[in-house]
């Protein structure tokens, strides 16, 4: 699928494990509306950050605001649906997939590798910052 496993794996995800997506296989998620369909995409930048450069379909939740949606996270986003987690190049993201994956139960979760600055130089119509 364009991706590499991080903590091990495989294709049999179990809890805990954080996948590494590449911008390729992002792309191809949002260019197809059915795909796009089966899964959560979470925006972890900064609301300035976000207006500099987005992607359809993300929900903002910030890392620096974490105290305010961790405790009604799971209210908010399925833990059963795959979690496509975004930041501008990979490290905040990673830390948000992380503890979603770890500490809140989320069963698929997935890391930008590269972010948003990766995802631009793929598609040249997404501003970098």
């Amino acid at each position: 699928r364009g991706c590499v496993v991080c903590c091990g794996g495989g294709s049999d995800m179990g809890p805990g494990l954080v996948r590494q997506m590449d911008v390729a296989e992002l792309q191809a998620v949002l260019a197809d509306e059915d795909l796009r369909d089966t899964v959560q995409l979470v925006d972890v930048r900064e609301a300035w950050e976000e207006q500099e450069a987005r992607l359809p379909g993300f929900t903002l939740l910030p890392l620096s605001r974490q105290e305010e949606w961790v405790p009604i996270i799971a209210q908010q986003l399925d833990p059963q649906q795959h979690t496509i987690v975004l930041c501008h190049h990979g490290v905040r993201s990673q830390m948000v997939a992380s503890l979603l994956a770890t500490r809140m139960g989320f069963q698929e979760v997935s890391n930008v590798s590269g972010g948003i600055d990766a995802y631009a130089r793929l598609d040249p119509k997404t501003p970098r910052y």
